[in-house]
């Protein structure tokens, strides 16, 4: 492995960190309707658990109500239910094949755990991007015992890395500190 490889392996690592970290912040619910507040919830179609966009149509009625339109006639009742069921805290209503989800708001302290939760979910990607910088670290180690790289060269490495990793976390700070903003907005 070449001191470049290393490198672009865990700039890519870390670049998939990143977007884990963004998925994992789209999940977190704030005050506003979105429709892909609804991919984590199941429904069970013939038998088998799918999720809420395979069998209907999930659109914004307005930036509080998300609406839900089946496909088949008979799915409605389903998709209430898993909605209902669905540890979101949801109460949709149905009216004829059209489901409305409105979004209730936010108590004050509803917002300051949902902050803890944020913080919480930021520490997590920083945790796993230092993992990350610590494995290409080793790698570097190895390069240097093994002789394919000279001291200057692995250094030199060891700082990209660490360039890289401390541009990595300062945009996990920027998400986490966007997204406290976002659940805090009244």
């Amino acid at each position: 492995m070449e001191l470049s490889d290393i490198r672009k392996t865990a700039e890519q690592k870390m670049g998939k960190s990143i977007e884990s970290f963004k998925n994992e912040l789209h999940k977190i619910r704030t005050g506003r309707a979105h429709p892909g507040l609804l991919d984590q919830v199941h429904v069970d179609y013939y038998g088998s658990m799918v999720p809420i966009s395979q069998v209907a149509n999930v659109t914004l009625l307005d930036a509080r109500t998300i609406s839900v339109q089946a496909w088949e006639k008979g799915m409605s009742a389903k998709i209430e239910k898993a909605i209902r069921e669905s540890d979101l805290g949801l109460n949709p209503a149905s009216q004829g094949d059209l489901l409305r989800v409105p979004m209730p708001a936010l108590t004050e302290e509803r917002r300051k755990e949902l902050t803890k939760v944020v913080r919480h979910a930021g520490e997590e990607a920083k945790i796993a991007v230092r993992a990350v910088r610590r494995e290409a670290n080793e790698h570097l180690k190895k390069m240097l015992k093994d002789k394919t790289a000279t001291e200057d060269d692995e250094r030199r490495a060891q700082d990209e890395v660490q360039r890289l990793t401390d541009r990595v976390i300062a945009e996990i700070d920027r998400l986490v500190q966007g997204k406290e903003a976002e659940v805090m907005a009244v």
